[in-house]
């Protein structure tokens, strides 16, 4: 595929020695871990968006790299995967679960890479 220049994962800050390890594994092969604090509303829902970060992030890249490469099935980046096509000419790929991706972010990218269980340790 290519030389990876950056990797970002983007997570929710919380206590949480599981996640701690996890983010620690994942600092550890390579990836900018970002953090949010999480937020628990007095109504007892929480909040923790990463979609507007990831999509600076990606736009502040795409000038300057061939490929980028979203895990997500989220249909909100499909706007953002188009965008970087047309302006940049940079190639879009997407991993996701295919019963969980939406179907305007696949048909927004070059390729669209489901996740089975090949791809799973």
């Amino acid at each position: 595929m290519g030389e990876v220049v950056t990797a970002y994962a983007y997570a929710i800050r919380r206590d949480d020695d599981q996640q701690i390890k996890f983010q620690d594994a994942l600092r550890h092969i390579g990836f900018t871990v970002k953090l949010k604090p999480y937020i628990q509303r007095a109504d007892g829902s929480t909040k923790g968006d990463w979609d507007v970060g990831i999509a600076i992030d990606v736009m502040e890249a795409a000038s300057d790299v061939d490929t980028v490469v979203l895990l997500s099935g989220d249909g909100d980046f499909d706007l953002l995967m188009n965008k970087i096509r047309e302006r940049y000419h940079t190639e879009a790929f997407v991993f996701g679960v295919p019963a969980l991706s939406a179907n305007s972010l696949v048909n927004s990218v070059d390729r669209f890479i489901p996740i089975d269980d090949s791809l799973l340790l």
